[in-house]
C-alpha cells in the first residue's frame, strides 16, 4: 500500500509518501510545497491544489492520511490553515483516493508509542522506523511521514473497509 501523508498548512504543506507492505515501510519522497508570503490566499489555496493534485498524479498513492488541526492560541492562523487543508482533502477528493485523517495524539501514539511525545521524539522515531541516516528535513516533511506511518500502524491493526465508503469519505 503506498500512503501519502500530509502535515496541513498555508505556508508549508508537509507530504511525505510511504510504501508499506508486510509491517514494514520504506519512504519513498518527502517535502513541502511551499506558498509565496503576501501573496493572496486564493492564490496560495491554488498552488496548494495544483501542487498536491501534480504529486497525486506523480506517485499514485492508495490512501491519503491527513493530521486534524489543532491549534489553541492564534485563531488567524488556524483559519488559514484550515482553508488548506480544505483544499486538501478537496485535491484527494477529486483524485478519487480514499481520505483518513488522524488527530496529532494519534499520530504521535502511532509513531512513538507516547500521545504526548515532542517533535524530537516523533521525528527520531520516524528515522528510526524508516531506517533514515538523519530525521528527514524539513519538520513539516518529518511531521507527514509521522501521519502516513500512523494510517500504515493504523491499516495493519483496523479491519479493512475499502470499498464500503464513498472514496473521499474521512474517517
Amino acid at each position: 500500500m503506498r500512503i501519502l501523508g500530509i502535515d496541513p498548512g498555508i505556508a508549508d504543506v508537509g507530504f511525505g509518501i510511504v510504501d508499506s507492505k508486510e509491517n514494514k515501510q520504506t519512504a519513498v519522497t518527502w517535502g513541502v510545497i511551499r506558498t509565496i508570503a503576501g501573496t493572496s490566499l486564493s492564490s496560495r489555496l491554488d498552488r496548494i491544489f495544483c501542487d498536491l493534485t501534480e504529486l497525486i498524479s506523480a506517485f499514485s498513492p492508495d490512501v491519503m492520511a491527513v493530521e486534524e488541526l489543532f491549534f489553541n492560541t492564534n485563531i488567524t492562523t488556524g483559519i488559514s490553515v484550515a482553508h488548506g487543508r480544505g483544499v486538501i482533502l478537496l485535491a484527494g477528493c477529486r483524485s478519487l483516493i480514499p481520505i483518513k485523517e488522524y488527530t496529532p495524539l494519534q499520530v504521535k501514539l502511532a509513531v512513538t508509542g507516547y500521545g504526548r511525545a515532542d517533535k524530537n521524539q516523533v521525528q527520531d522515531m520516524v528515522r528510526r522506523i524508516l531506517k533514515m541516516k538523519s530525521a528527514p528535513k524539513p519538520d513539516d516533511a518529518a511531521d507527514a511521514l509521522a501521519v502516513a506511518l500512523c494510517h500504515a500502524r493504523s491499516s495493519a491493526s483496523l479491519l479493512d473497509l475499502e470499498g464500503v465508503q464513498a472514496p473521499c469519505s474521512t474517517t
